[in-house]
């Protein structure tokens, strides 16, 4: 089975952001939604037409945005400010840091088709730098959910907290990837899947990615675990310190660059625990990226389940020789 077709038989996480957030906002009238010319993207066009007096359209202009959900933060609104991630995080990076974070908003920044949801729309489309910029900023949670469960309780989370939170979309449906009865805590990783010869550490959309190799190594013999990391900040340290003891290799997989994101987080875990373990980022290099579906893109840089399962193999061979 691909990847494509695994991902077409859930739902789009999205979907699932808008649906919770209008439930949220039907039972309590201060939750509002800003949106900067977002609202179609973003499945927010039922939301506009059921609760038009509990969403504001700033049109592209990301800083206003900001501005404007810090501003009813402050005023005791419960507010989810939704733009695409790539224009979030770099246009509106220094009212992020400001007027939210360092002023202690809590501002639910809502980041839609993110990494290269967009495909190709090119690199200026793409956000592949957005949970690097993120961790670097005191006073913010990131979460990105990896399924229609994850999405639902992060979004139900994010409501509730008192500070600032940022949670990452992509677009494609995702399968259902936890048993019933999964319990979804804030910083808290998730197991999808034990083994003992490989760790996956995924996050996000590259979860059933680390899934489905998982899946394909166990036909060679070899047991993975797959966790998804859908807190990056603050990340489950113990998860991935335990991953290390129980298993012979780590790969890190995120729809992201290499750097500053969910693999170096992990990797400075490791570190300063003083593990020594076979370690590997899976992400995007630094270099000019390609163009082409999402998917075409994920497996041109190894971020697929042939290019995981390859990797893996390659990391237990590293360990026996």
């Amino acid at each position: 089975m691909s990847a494509d077709s695994a991902v077409q038989t859930g739902r789009a996480n999205l979907d699932v952001f808008s649906e919770t957030l209008l439930e949220l906002a039907k039972a309590d009238k201060n939750v509002l939604a800003v949106t900067s010319d977002s609202r179609g993207s973003a499945k927010l066009a039922n939301f506009a037409k059921a609760l038009p007096e509990q969403i504001v359209e700033v049109g592209i202009a990301e800083q206003n945005l900001v501005g404007v959900a810090a501003g009813l933060a402050s005023a005791g609104k419960i507010v989810f400010a939704v733009s695409p991630g790539s224009f979030l995080t770099a246009r509106a990076l220094e009212q992020i840091k400001n007027d939210i974070c360092y002023s202690d908003r809590p501002v639910k920044l809502i980041a839609i088709s993110s990494g290269v949801s967009y495909g190709a729309l090119g690199s200026t489309h793409h956000s592949l730098h957005d949970l690097a910029v993120m961790r670097a900023i005191h006073n913010c949670t990131i979460i990105v959910p990896a399924d229609n469960f994850e999405t639902a309780e992060s979004v139900k989370a994010a409501a509730a907290m008192s500070h600032p939170v940022f949670i990452r979309f992509g677009k494609r449906a995702m399968p259902d990837l936890h048993k019933p009865g999964a319990r979804f805590l804030v910083g808290q990783a998730l197991l999808v899947r034990d083994g003992c010869g490989i760790a996956f550490i995924a996050t996000g959309e590259t979860v059933i990615h680390a899934l489905m190799a998982a899946q394909a190594l166990e036909r060679e013999g070899i047991t993975a675990r797959v966790l998804s990391m859908h807190t990056i900040k603050p990340l489950d340290d113990q998860a991935v310190l335990q991953a290390a003891r129980d298993c012979k290799a780590v790969v890190t997989v995120e729809e992201h660059s290499c750097a500053g994101g969910l693999g170096e987080a992990c990797a400075s875990v490791l570190l300063q625990a003083g593990i020594s373990v076979p370690f590997k980022i899976v992400g995007f290099p630094d270099e000019e990226t390609v163009t082409g579906t999402q998917l075409e893109i994920m497996a041109y840089y190894g971020i697929s389940p042939e290019g995981l399962a390859r990797t893996a193999k390659s990391m237990l061979n590293r360990k026996r020789s």
